[in-house]
């Protein structure tokens, strides 16, 4: 079986596409694999596409997942993380034993003190000549000690920043992972781990909320004017979601044409009151080329929106976020829906003529 689209779905938006091969496939609805379908369906790596075509029905998550780490490099953090893991360790390792070194010197030092009393103590000797003596062995001793003392320090100052590069280097290596290049909004890796946080303590979901957008009709402005101006679309759409909520409301540019915004503390009213302000936000948003004077027309956007208390999973927010983000797209698009239970009825019997 292949992902060649039926007539009737090659009429379908991208976002339904998806949706409709993911249902079909058996595949569930997680964010990661979203992103492996668009990239399979969109076709610009035949590679992926033949791989995925092979996957059959209902493919196993373990093999979706093998794909996915296979085909984009951005899976592959756990061979940078485990690098910076064996300096780390190399730079500890050599801390223990400059310490170990300092501890030995500290014994021997002790340890000639222990003789020096013991010349002290002996009755054998003229006091000056144990004077001198003892003089000369304490400040040897003692100067030795301090120069391998402050070579010791320079030496763990040294690895101190070090570690602290390392550490530098894998924040800056996590922030770009976790960014999308083009919008630089957070990406679907960011999404997933927000959105798995949410239920880590179930008793603080009914504070969350999902909402979920996506582009009408974004094919149009690819096939019309051409990608440069789908991506200036994507940039438009980002830029105006990042100025019209507050800047720690956590935002994701999740696939393709999709967004999704998790919001913290919140209730019913005011998360649909967001929902609305996003896309009236977008629908005032001129999209104009300022050369040309062209315009390309408005931009909309068609909104899901679950409350996480309506769900008992990350997994589950999400499918039923998708479920009323694909009702708002089926019934007239430019709006927001609430999930509601009997929506899900409307979804399958819409889904029905789509299956092959």
């Amino acid at each position: 079986m292949t992902v060649a689209p039926t007539n009737k779905v090659q009429s379908m938006d991208t976002a339904t596409l998806v949706l409709a091969t993911m249902r079909r496939r058996g595949i569930s609805g997680l964010p990661r694999n979203y992103e492996l379908v668009y990239e399979a369906l969109n076709a610009s790596n035949p590679t992926l596409t033949k791989q995925f075509d092979a996957l059959g029905r209902n493919p196993a998550q373990d093999d979706l997942d093998a794909l996915g780490k296979k085909m984009f490099p951005h899976h592959f953090r756990a061979g940078v993380v485990e690098g910076a893991h064996d300096k780390i360790s190399g730079e500890l390792d050599g801390m223990l034993r400059l310490l170990k070194q300092e501890q030995s010197s500290m014994e021997s030092y002790s340890k000639l003190l222990g003789e020096a009393y013991n010349r002290i103590s002996s009755k054998s000797m003229a006091s000056a000549e144990i004077l001198n003596n003892v003089i000369s062995v304490l400040t040897n001793a003692t100067g030795d000690s301090m120069e391998k003392g402050k070579v010791v320090v320079e030496h763990m100052v040294e690895r101190a920043r070090e570690m602290e590069q390392v550490k530098l280097e894998l924040d800056e290596y996590k922030r770009i992972a976790n960014t999308d290049p083009l919008t630089r909004l957070s990406n679907r890796r960011a999404f997933d781990d927000v959105l798995a946080n949410i239920y880590n303590e179930q008793r603080n979901a009914m504070y969350y909320a999902l909402i979920v957008a996506d582009i009408d009709h974004f094919k149009k402005f690819n096939d019309t004017f051409g990608h440069p101006v789908g991506d200036r679309v994507l940039g438009v759409v980002a830029a105006v979601m990042k100025s019209t909520l507050r800047k720690d409301v956590f935002v994701a540019r999740t696939g393709g044409e999709e967004f999704a915004v998790i919001l913290q503390g919140t209730s019913l009213e005011i998360t649909m009151e967001i929902a609305e302000r996003l896309r009236t936000a977008v629908e005032s948003t001129p999209l104009r080329n300022q050369k040309t004077g062209v315009n390309y027309g408005p931009i909309t956007l068609s909104l899901g929106v679950c409350m996480a208390s309506d769900a008992e999973s990350a997994e589950e927010l999400y499918n039923k976020a998708d479920v009323a983000l694909y009702t708002a797209k089926h019934s007239g698009r430019n709006k927001s829906q609430l999930y509601k239970p009997e929506l899900n009825q409307d979804f399958e019997k819409n889904w029905a003529i789509y299956k092959t």
